[in-house]
């Protein structure tokens, strides 16, 4: 049962358009407005590995405050707990193939040295990969269920050598050692091939076999193009793979291991983001990012034709997986205005059944806002996708503010997926607009680079675009609109108050780039096989290249921000480290101008833990009324920090 942090809402009657039909009529709603809790106690829900005898599933919750790990039958019940913890979060990796034991993962409070854990039939958790300072990644298994393969930079914390792992004795052996800065892409049934990519640039990368007995490596593509291994074929005959070689989108492949010979499997008007086969490779799985929107075919591999998949109304299924035994799937549900939902299908019954009901009961679904995609034209002509929430109380009489967010990365994706901190914002009366900025993935190769060597430019020239179409939308009030961002986000925030101070009147700069030269000499040594990519596409630290970058530092231009300011870091961030926050803090204090300071000591990049993101999300929401909404008094100068549980 889910437990109610605080149950107090309010209920406010509005009239205004009824945003919900996407009509024109003048009718008066009732919008209720929620508080942060009740949104942070929307339940997050991941994973879905079935036991060997499918009678329950190994999920991931975060209903604890934090995540951990449970099991849950596969035709609906009662969460069993399989951990307990109150301070690092737990995720499920997988059931074993042939009894109730379990593979798990967890880092330390968001330092990404994540390590495997073996959950045995008594309950024991044991660390199967404790050497210190050592990164693991779990792989998958093997055919027989006798191993599984697994990634560790513990040899050189540069690059992860892959591991097979024998589960009658613990004992690993080293199956691929990996002096080339190589990243794993998948092993045949047989063992006898691996399939690895090499990092060429931000969108490029070639694609090699290995034969473990030759100790042979083949490259599959033959031309500079964007190459990542999916699946090999259930005989291990061939490797299936996704390319971009002389298109705009990634469609796929297939490669003969014995003739070498590739032949095209299937095109789609958009990526191809992934495909792979279930166990006995009855069925292929694809996926497709169709703007900015999960796309899943199941594909009966010996008809050729997809087969049909249950029907849940407006809401789209997100992500499927099989039993071993192919009698089961589960899925994922849900949408922009809906949160998703893991349930299970039996193909002999057809049976369907909830396993999850992860919004929180004192939200109704009415009061949550459906995202549309939008397109504007940037300032050179360049056009523009994004995602667009607009609050239900909004109209041209009852204007309200907005907020352009920018997305993580470089190179990441605003996407159609369900966001509490969004759904927050705008049920509290802020629209959102989710620019997805030259430089975004999924909209084809050549939009893909366009911010290369550019960043802090013409990409957050398309955010001011943003910011100037929200204007032109008569329910939008145009003096009142700023931007937010985490990560590469939060370095267009910055960089929008640094470089075009006047364009928007408050930022949200969430665990954001401040300094690239410093970030780019400490990125984590496990992003090795990705340091020429970023050095190319961003440019490199320790050349001429630091001229440049020293330029498109926020930090160096502190002087130039003069609008209200809030910031939120991880102390524990690997990749934005804190000094980034503490010091672009410490540099637009100096200018007199309201800033505030969300330090948490036990998160990483990223906040994970729902007392801190209440912490976050309410201090954001608090900034905005304050500076954008109602724009009175300045916050105080001095540092907030919230201290770790």
């Amino acid at each position: 049962m889910k437990h109610l942090i605080f149950a107090m809402t309010l209920l406010l009657c509005i009239s205004c358009k009824d945003k919900k039909n996407g009509n024109n009529d003048d009718t008066a709603i009732k919008v209720e407005q929620y508080t942060i809790e009740q949104f942070m106690d929307n339940e997050a829900v991941t994973g879905g590995s079935f036991s060997y005898d499918n009678s329950k599933l190994l999920i991931s919750s975060n209903r604890s405050g934090i995540f951990n790990v449970y099991t849950v039958p596969s035709v609906g019940g009662s969460y069993t707990p399989i951990t307990a913890s109150d301070s690092t979060s737990y995720f499920a990796e997988s059931f074993f193939p042939n009894d109730d034991r379990m593979l798990l993962s967890a880092d330390r409070n968001g330092d990404e040295i994540d390590h495997i854990y073996l959950r045995d039939s008594t309950g024991t958790i044991k660390d199967l990969t404790p050497d210190k300072g050592a990164k693991s990644q779990f792989y998958g298994w093997a055919d027989d269920g006798k191993s599984f393969y697994f990634g560790s930079n513990k040899m050189n914390p540069k690059f992860f050598d892959v591991y097979e792992m024998d589960i009658s004795t613990f004992n690993s052996k080293m199956i691929y050692q990996n002096n080339d800065g190589l990243n794993f892409g998948g092993i045949s049934k047989d063992k006898n091939y691996i399939a690895l990519a090499k990092s060429l640039n931000t969108n490029d990368s070639d694609l090699y076999v290995y034969n473990v007995k030759t100790r042979e490596k083949t490259k599959v593509n033959s031309n500079q193009s964007s190459n990542a291994a999916q699946d090999f074929s259930n005989d291990s005959s061939a490797l299936y793979y996704t390319t971009d070689d002389g298109f705009e989108f990634s469609y796929l492949m297939k490669y003969d291991l014995k003739t070498k010979e590739k032949s095209n499997v299937l095109e789609k008007p958009w990526d191809i983001s992934g495909a792979s086969f279930t166990k006995n490779g009855t069925y292929m799985v694809v996926y497709v990012n169709e703007d900015g929107k999960n796309a899943i075919e199941v594909i009966d591999v010996a008809a050729n034709t997809p087969i049909d998949l249950p029907d849940f109304g407006d809401q789209s299924i997100t992500s499927v997986g099989f039993s071993d035994d192919e009698q089961w799937m589960r899925l994922y549900v849900g949408g922009s205005n809906m949160p998703s939902n893991l349930y299970t299908y039996k193909f002999s019954t057809k049976e369907q059944h909830q396993l999850t009901n992860v919004l929180n009961e004192d939200i109704h679904p009415e009061d949550l806002v459906t995202a549309k995609v939008i397109r504007y034209t940037s300032f050179d002509g360049v056009e523009i996708p994004a995602i667009y929430y607009l609050p239900h109380q909004a109209s041209k009489d009852n204007k309200v503010p907005a907020m352009v967010w920018v997305h993580g990365g470089p190179g990441g994706q605003s996407r159609q997926g369900f966001n509490s901190f969004i759904q927050y914002m705008v049920n509290h009366g802020y629209a959102v607009l989710a620019v997805n900025n030259r430089g975004s993935s999924g909209y084809g190769k050549t939009f893909y680079q366009m911010d290369d060597l550019n960043h802090g430019e013409k990409d957050l020239q398309d955010c001011v675009e943003g910011k100037n179409w929200l204007a032109t939308q008569p329910e939008i009030d145009g003096d009142k609109i700023g931007i937010i961002g985490g990560s590469y986000g939060g370095y267009m925030t910055m960089a929008a108050l640094t470089y075009a101070p006047e364009e928007f009147d408050v930022g949200v700069n969430l665990f954001g780039v401040t300094n690239w030269i410093r970030t780019l000499k400490s990125i984590p040594p496990y992003w090795e096989s990705m340091r020429k990519s970023l050095y190319l596409e961003l440019g490199d630290p320790f050349t001429a290249d630091s001229v440049r970058l020293k330029r498109i530092s926020p930090l160096f231009h502190t002087d130039k921000v003069t609008k209200p300011l809030i910031v939120l870091q991880g102390a524990q961030d690997p990749r934005v480290l804190q000094v980034e926050s503490d010091e672009i803090v410490a540099g637009v204090r100096e200018n007199g101008v309201p800033v505030e300071y969300v330090l948490f000591e036990d998160e990483g990049h990223g906040f994970i833990k729902k007392e801190n993101q209440i912490e976050a999300y309410s201090r954001v929401l608090q900034f905005l009324d304050k500076y954008l909404k109602n724009a009175d008094a300045p916050i105080e100068g001095e540092i907030k920090v919230k201290k770790g549980s």
